[in-house]
């Protein structure tokens, strides 16, 4: 059963209303997050970082950009809840420390995930981009690391596809493990055109 627009804007504002990290976040808390009773894709992130946080739009960034072009998708579709909620692991933005932006805070996801989850089409292709989303989501990857988890991308399928973090790190990756745009980008962006059309008829 879809869940209504009413039952999907209360949890919204639920998750925008949190401070259970407050503490712990110096920059405050601004829950960021993008969600639609018809989205057919979940992509499960980190946390946002700076630039995002200040914005309050999810991957609003360069690597949101390279996000897009490995997946296909143009800003429009991208950026439309009824076809993509953006849900990371931490919905604010956690801080810096040294040598890059610390890890999401772990109260985050167990307390949401599973009701947005739950708002959204049983059917929906996930997106798992970086380490803590598939540490959190593919027990299956126990004791892989992220390259030897993405290199097994076929063994996820077809609810979950995992990717790297598409941070500025992620061009020198690929130049050392060229078989992700040969093998992996292919069947990402062909599963995302399904997702998305199965969406539009909806």
């Amino acid at each position: 059963m879809t869940a209504s627009e009413a039952e999907v804007g209360q949890l919204l504002a639920e998750i925008r209303a949190c401070r259970v990290c407050a503490a712990h976040l110096k920059a405050g808390p601004r829950p960021i997050v993008q969600l639609g009773a018809g989205a057919r894709i979940v992509i499960i992130g980190q946390a946002p970082g700076s630039k995002v946080h200040a914005s309050g739009e999810p991957w609003n960034d360069a690597s949101g950009d390279r996000l897009r072009d490995w997946t296909g998708l143009d800003r429009e579709t991208f950026y439309d809840p009824d076809r993509v909620a953006l849900v990371p692991m931490g919905f604010c933005y956690p801080g810096a420390g040294n040598g890059g932006d610390l890890p999401p805070r772990p109260e985050c996801a167990p307390l949401w995930h599973a009701r947005v989850l739950s708002v959204l089409p049983p059917d929906c292709l996930t997106l798992l981009v970086g380490g803590y989303a598939q540490g959190a989501y593919l027990p299956g990857a126990k004791g892989l690391n992220m390259t030897e988890t993405v290199r097994r991308f076929a063994d996820f399928g077809p609810a979950f596809l995992p990717l790297p973090h598409p941070a500025w790190r992620s061009a020198i990756w690929m130049k050392a493990n060229p078989w992700f745009e040969e093998e992996v980008l292919p069947g990402l962006r062909a599963a995302v055109r399904l997702a998305v059309s199965i969406g539009g008829r909806s």
